[in-house]
């Protein structure tokens, strides 16, 4: 069936948290939306899961008026919803237009991304999510108070067979889902925890490895409700749980395709290009740690004995820490930023990890040296520490021209403010009240 001629089509943004946020509409009106672009209210970018209307300039003070402002549809972002009947199944992703896309994540992404053109280079990009699935639905988690929850295995597993092919009807139907809304799924296991596991998009083109990132969480959580089930991506739902991080890869080419961090002759394989890479990210990544872990309970995931990065640290085929130099070969090496959270919005945490490494290639950065043999041990890591909690974070990110060069002075401007909104209001409260707001929608 043609999309303009479908029943119904839906249009979608991806908001601030990274949940799809839209509408449906007739499919005889595609073609003049697809023109003019349909109204949305910016207001979409303030809110929090749940629906809490954060603090944003301009947006929800006392200036609001909670006005439309007009959408860009982009054509090429055509996929089908898998659970809806054919009729109705057609999804284009859009962004804000005007002022609004200054913080409209899709469109900050695309504006580093111009920048990455204008130098030549070309990224290309791969992501790892980690969630935990649940044997509990929306009313079952209310009933208990987010407390006493039933994930969908007991014990660690990590890579158990056994687990997963007693999931095997699950792990299908992700696979299934995957095929009409376009994501490449590369590989998907089981992961260090009772209900714990890992998908992985495989490396394709920047803004579509953060598209189909996007809407696979919020698509694998559809599947799950739809069985009766529960997918959680918050970074550490438990204290007594691992914590959960959205890892990301990235390598660059030139415009001929010729890979631009493998030089044979160099230590580790690696270009002088890679290496400035890594040193922009060591540079340019402190300021911009809050994009990495944008929540209250992101900060939870860096405690001791959680596979998380300590510092800026990088080093080769080294999971301790946060830049890992991997793969073998000219069109496979590649570094993996271990250090955002699963809760982290895919748009700007690609944005953020290309803007400083192309920085770093512009300023000629060289990086610290390696670092050797397990970097979670203390003093172990090399590199600049991490911010000493959210309010820290939020601090540098306010203060750094570098954002708001890269990313927009009105990004910049917006996000702290959400997120200091959101720092305040769980001040002196707790997990259970963490899971409240973030547990399905996080």
């Amino acid at each position: 069936m043609s999309e303009t001629h479908c029943r119904f089509a839906t249009i979608a943004v991806v908001d601030t948290n990274g949940l799809l946020r839209g509408q449906k509409v007739r499919g005889a009106d595609i073609p003049g939306l697809l023109e003019h672009g349909p109204g949305m209210s910016p207001v979409q970018l303030a809110l929090d899961p749940t629906d809490e209307i954060m603090d944003m300039p301009g947006v929800t003070d006392d200036s609001a008026d909670f006005h439309d402002t007009a959408l860009a549809i982009d054509p090429s972002s055509l996929r089908h919803i898998p659970f809806e009947r054919d009729e109705d199944s057609p999804l284009y992703l859009a962004q804000f237009t005007g002022e609004a896309a200054d913080f409209c994540p899709r469109a900050v992404l695309r504006r580093v991304l111009a920048r990455a053109g204008a130098m030549g280079l070309i990224p290309k990009v791969g992501i790892e999510l980690e969630f935990t699935l649940f044997d509990e639905t929306p009313r079952s988690l209310a009933a208990k108070g987010y407390d006493g929850l039933d994930t969908a295995t007991v014990h660690p597993s990590h890579d158990l067979i056994l687990y997963q092919a007693a999931q095997a009807e699950f792990y299908s139907e992700v696979a299934d889902i995957c095929g009409p809304l376009g994501i490449g799924l590369g590989k998907m296991h089981e992961e260090i925890g009772g209900g714990f596991m890992e998908a992985c998009i495989a490396a394709t083109s920047a803004l579509e490895a953060a598209e189909q990132a996007a809407l696979f969480k919020n698509f694998i959580r559809v599947l799950a409700m739809r069985r009766g089930q529960t997918v959680c991506f918050m970074p550490r739902w438990s204290e007594a749980a691992d914590s959960q991080s959205a890892h990301i890869h990235i390598s660059l080419s030139d415009a001929d395709e010729t890979p631009l961090f493998w030089e044979t002759a160099a230590p580790g394989r690696m270009s002088e290009a890679f290496r400035h890479f890594i040193g922009g990210l060591q540079r340019h990544l402190p300021a911009m740690m809050l994009l990495f872990a944008p929540t209250v309970n992101s900060w939870r995931r860096f405690a001791e004995g959680t596979f998380a990065p300590p510092a800026f640290s990088w080093g080769i085929e080294n999971r301790t820490t946060a830049f890992r130099v991997v793969g073998h070969g000219p069109r496979s090496l590649r570094v993996e930023n271990r250090l955002p959270c699963s809760d982290a919005n895919p748009y700007l945490v690609t944005a953020a990890t290309l803007a400083a490494g192309l920085a770093g290639i512009e300023e000629r950065v060289e990086p610290s040296e390696a670092t050797p043999g397990n970097g979670y041990l203390p003093g172990a890591a090399i590199g600049p520490v991490l911010p000493g909690g959210m309010a820290a974070a939020i601090d540098s990110l306010r203060g750094s021209a570098f954002a708001a060069d890269w990313l927009s002075p009105r990004f910049v401007e917006t996000f702290t403010a959400t997120r200091d909104h959101q720092l305040r209001q769980f001040a002196g409260k707790d997990l259970i009240d963490e899971r409240r707001r973030f547990f399905e929608l996080g």
